[in-house]
C-alpha cells in the first residue's frame, strides 16, 4: 500500500531518484494506492542537469510495491522496494527505458508501452 508521504524509488531513466506520493488519482474513499494506480508525486532527488528537476510536481504509476500480490492462481508475489514510473498527462512514459521486472498484470490496465520498454516480466 502506497500511501501519502511514502518514498518510492524511480524504475525508468528520465532523470528523477527518488519520489514522494502525495495523492492517489482515481475513484473510492481509499487513500491507499496499489500496483497500476496513477499517483501525484513531487521529486525529492534529481540527476544534475537533466530535464527533470527536484521539487517539481507529476505523475506516476507505481510498478513495484513491498506489500504482497496475491494472483488467482494463488502465487503471491513481493518485491524489495516501492517503485514507480513518471508519465505524462497522456499515460505515456517520460523515460526510455524501464529497469527491473514489471507485473504483467499491467497489460490488462493497458499499460502496453511500459510493458514493452521492461527487460522482464513476471
Amino acid at each position: 500500500m502506497i500511501q501519502p508521504q511514502t518514498f518510492l524509488t524511480v524504475a525508468d531513466n528520465s532523470g528523477a531518484l527518488k519520489l514522494m506520493c502525495i495523492q492517489k488519482i482515481g475513484i473510492g474513499n481509499n487513500i491507499c494506492a496499489h500496483i497500476g494506480d496513477f499517483i501525484v508525486v513531487v521529486i525529492k532527488e534529481a540527476f544534475w542537469g537533466m530535464t527533470i528537476e527536484k521539487s517539481e510536481v507529476t505523475l506516476a504509476i507505481i510498478v513495484r510495491m513491498r506489500q504482497e500480490f496475491n494472483r488467482k492462481n494463488g502465487t503471491i508475489i513481493k518485491y524489495d522496494e516501492n517503485a514507480a514510473i513518471l508519465i505524462d498527462k497522456e499515460g505515456n512514459p517520460r523515460g526510455t527505458r524501464v529497469f527491473g521486472a514489471i507485473i504483467r498484470e499491467l497489460k490488462l490496465l493497458n499499460f502496453t508501452k511500459i510493458i514493452s520498454l521492461a527487460p522482464e516480466i513476471l
